[in-house]
């Protein structure tokens, strides 16, 4: 337990009121996605809609990985979850003509797939490792919002991107968010940083550098690409270790089921809402609305397995959700002000 500030209950047999719960709300996201994609609604209303869609289905992944990793090791979850990933996304093609005639990849981005497909690799099972080594995946989900951080951070550098003073003080209040959320007092025996705090710094390193590269090398690709060549490079990699490492292919029912429900809602449902939701609204606003998955996390760890943050994590979240509005919309609202008061 760490510091005993949290109260955990026993998941390897979750109770069946809440897995019908969070199946009722697996089916609402996906029924709630394919309505707002067909109905006649204005696209900025429709836009916000799938981004909510999107960050609710995100949330349920922290849940639903954190549930199955307490019972099986990451190779074996690894195998399943993205397994079944694809799965989802081969049926998705299957059914959908556009999708696949948008699949095409020049020669020339190959090398740079790959490249992207291995540092994705080792952001996911990087994340995946923080998940199951911190108690509560709430405070996973606050502290991965240094991902845009970082983004802002390697853009500067390699980019040549500016970024003005409210940016500036959206990138310290992340900074002192993610470290609210990370400390813990002295004489713990494990630091001053909460045990797996490192694995979530390193995944958003990662997941930032493969950002840029896309952003800088790969500006033509679908992004149902990017989310195909996640989901194969992780595949391959989790079978290969499953084999080399002589576990078994045999996993626990409940495990199953929560590997099941989570990879329909994470590579698959997440990534089609998202994709979906950038086409009617900026990707900034949907940035925006995805980094509130935090509080949903919450929500969901604290009515599935009894655990309580602190006031003091509390607060170090609604920082870090503070500093990436403020990094992702800070030049915008400069701008506008700027302009509304040259028209004076």
């Amino acid at each position: 337990m760490g510091t005993g500030l949290c109260v955990k209950v026993p998941s390897a047999v979750f109770l069946s009121r809440k897995y019908r719960f969070f199946s009722a709300l697996t089916k609402t996201c996906t029924f709630a996605t394919a309505m707002a994609r067909s109905f006649n609604i204005q696209d900025k209303t429709k836009g916000y809609f799938l981004a909510l869609v999107s960050t609710l289905a995100m949330a349920n992944v922290y849940i639903f990985s954190k549930a199955a990793l307490n019972d099986v090791h990451l190779f074996q979850f690894g195998f399943y979850w993205y397994g079944m990933a694809l799965i989802w996304l081969i049926l998705y093609l299957l059914v959908n003509k556009k999708a696949r005639s948008s699949l095409s990849i020049p020669r020339s981005y190959l090398m740079k797939l790959s490249l992207i497909g291995i540092l994705e690799l080792a952001g996911t099972v990087f994340f995946f490792i923080a998940i199951k080594t911190m108690e509560n995946p709430a405070m996973v989900s606050f502290l991965a919002n240094m991902t845009p951080l970082l983004i802002t951070l390697l853009g500067i550098l390699f980019l040549q991107e500016r970024y003005k003073h409210i940016e500036i003080l959206g990138i310290i209040l992340t900074i002192g968010g993610a470290f609210m959320i990370s400390y813990q007092k002295p004489g713990s025996g494990t630091g001053w940083l909460r045990k797996g705090t490192e694995w979530v710094f390193l995944s958003s390193l990662i997941y930032s550098v493969a950002f840029i590269l896309a952003k800088k090398y790969i500006t033509k690709l679908n992004p149902l690409i990017l989310t195909i060549n996640r989901v194969v490079f992780l595949g391959i990699f989790m079978l290969l270790a499953l084999i080399v490492s002589g576990m078994s292919f045999l996993i626990p029912g409940p495990a199953l089921r929560n590997i099941a429900l989570g990879s329909f809602l994470g590579p698959f449902l997440t990534a089609l809402a998202q994709y979906s939701a950038i086409k009617y609204l900026e990707a900034s606003r949907t940035s925006i609305i995805t980094s509130s998955k935090g509080f949903f996390v919450l929500l969901g760890a604290l009515f599935y397995f009894h655990l309580v943050p602190t006031v003091w994590q509390i607060w170090g979240g609604v920082l870090t959700v503070t500093g990436v509005i403020l990094i992702t919309l800070g030049k915008q609202w400069v701008n506008k002000l700027l302009t509304s008061y040259g028209k004076q």
